[in-house]
């Protein structure tokens, strides 16, 4: 794969996750301090918890992305980091920031 087609699908892919992290920031639109009931809290206890796990595995996918982007850098991009053989391009335009082949 080439350099210029590889910087497009990280770009894409840094895209991606930088929105859905804006989309699981911590804070909710539209709520309000108004007194609710248990049921209400339960319900914003449990979004909040689905939010930080959602922001937590973003996060894990955003530290890959920038080890993808610097074996772009490196010159190592598209090379696994466990045998040193090439990933195929098929592999790297479904998961760019794929760093080994499948079942390595």
């Amino acid at each position: 794969m080439d350099q210029d087609e590889a910087r497009q699908l990280l770009a894409a892919e840094r895209a991606r996750i930088e929105r859905e992290l804006g989309r699981h920031d911590g804070e909710r639109a539209g709520e309000d301090d108004a007194p609710q009931d248990r049921a209400d809290q339960g319900e914003g206890l449990f979004e909040r918890s689905l939010d930080a796990g959602i922001r937590e595995q973003l996060l894990g996918e955003l530290a890959r992305l920038e080890a993808a982007e610097q074996r772009l850098e490196d010159g190592t991009y598209g090379t696994s980091v466990v045998s040193g053989k090439p990933i195929p391009d098929e592999r790297l335009r479904i998961v760019p920031t794929a760093d080994r082949l499948v079942g390595e």
